[in-house]
């Protein structure tokens, strides 16, 4: 990935980005510009849509409610980044905010939800995961934004899976099995990375998981580590040895 200005203001916008063509920003964004960075009419920000590339734009118009940016320059073209999706029995509140957060500044393209028997939040607010998404790919440098996908169960994931994309399954179970030397043999190509509650994934679910042959179990070492820390050193697992950091 290009290395970036870490001072410059980004923003994710939903229009399409064209040469010259002024791209309204939300209620939000106009209030920030306003209201915590004090821009006025005339200065740059960089603006990207997750399909063509990151744009040097000018602020056009500027109002507390309604603000328009002009694009001037395309910066840095569209890239796709690894093809990794993190699937997780969702956790509680700020947790999953910061798992969320991560899992998009490590540059997963998809974020699957799934119900195991042992998951312990009530719900799932797709809305605010969206949100986090998005604020991480605005503060990281990331081109693309990742999709949150709905919830679903464990057994009813596994029964539609694409099998042309293998799972790494992290399995607490899976004690003397090093995850590099097992990721080293894999050939390039889709992931999906699954991480399981706090209590872990029961028997049964570990059984399910293992007897399928697109499943690749891995240790995450000698250690119990929360959910939300597995998530991090795995997805820095995968980028090191399939991703886009080799």
């Amino acid at each position: 990935m290009a290395i970036r200005d870490a001072g410059s203001q980004r923003l994710y916008v939903h229009d399409r980005l064209v040469l010259g063509q002024p791209v309204n920003l939300s209620d939000d964004q106009s209030h920030y510009l306003v209201n915590v960075l004090r821009a006025k009419t005339g200065d740059a920000v960089a603006v990207f849509n997750g399909l063509d590339g990151e744009w040097l734009a000018r602020i056009s118009t500027l109002g507390k409610r309604a603000a328009r940016v002009t694009p001037e320059l395309l910066s840095r073209p569209q890239m796709e980044g690894p093809d990794i999706d993190y699937v997780f029995a969702p956790l509680k509140h700020a947790r999953l905010d910061y798992t969320v957060q991560k899992a998009a500044e490590l540059g997963v393209r998809r974020l699957r939800p799934v119900i195991t028997r042992r998951t312990i939040a009530d719900r799932v607010n797709l809305e605010r995961m969206r949100a986090n998404v998005i604020e991480a790919a605005e503060q990281c440098g990331v081109l693309w934004v990742a999709e949150v996908h709905d919830p679903l169960p464990l057994a009813k994931l596994i029964e539609n899976w694409d099998t042309s994309r293998r799972l790494i399954f992290c399995d607490e179970a899976a004690a003397g099995r090093d995850p590099v030397a097992i990721l080293n043999k894999l050939d390039p190509g889709p992931l999906a990375l699954l991480i399981g509650p706090e209590g872990g994934f029961d028997e049964v679910e570990r059984q399910l998981l293992n007897s399928k042959s697109f499943v690749v179990p891995i240790s995450l070492g000698p250690r119990v580590m929360r959910a939300d820390t597995a998530a991090v050193a795995a997805l820095a697992l995968l980028n090191a040895t399939l991703g886009d950091w080799v």
